[in-house]
């Protein structure tokens, strides 16, 4: 018996699911490639943020995107999450690791304890 005869997997609803999954995961991936993390803790950190963004964003950013390129009537809804959730967790994941090493620049420039060195 295959599950994909199924009518579950096969309607517009599921797929509408998997493109926003895949739109997620693939935004995250991409954002490796220029943007490298620094060890596996920031890697797992922008993945998950990558892919919650990705799935809570992917279907506005997708229908604002179809808006401003005049796509509506092109692309279907599944076309608009997969593309819509891609841009969202692309967005998220490098924010966050611009602002990770933003924060990282900061605290290599704070001193260290006690007094500061410039007031002698």
């Amino acid at each position: 018996m295959n599950t994909l005869d199924n009518p579950v997997w096969t309607s517009e609803t599921a797929l509408v699911w998997i493109a926003r999954i895949a739109g997620a995961v693939a935004g995250s991936a991409v954002s490796l490639g220029y943007m490298l993390p620094q060890g596996r803790r920031e890697a797992a950190m922008r993945f998950a943020v990558g892919l919650i963004c990705g799935m809570v964003f992917g279907s506005a950013a997708g229908i604002k995107i179809a808006e401003k390129f005049e796509l509506m009537d092109s692309l279907g809804r599944a076309e608009l999450m997969l593309m819509g959730s891609a841009v969202a967790s692309l967005a998220a994941w490098s924010a966050l690791g611009v602002f990770s090493r933003f924060v990282e620049r900061l605290k290599l420039n704070l001193p260290t304890g006690g007094a500061d060195k410039h007031e002698q």
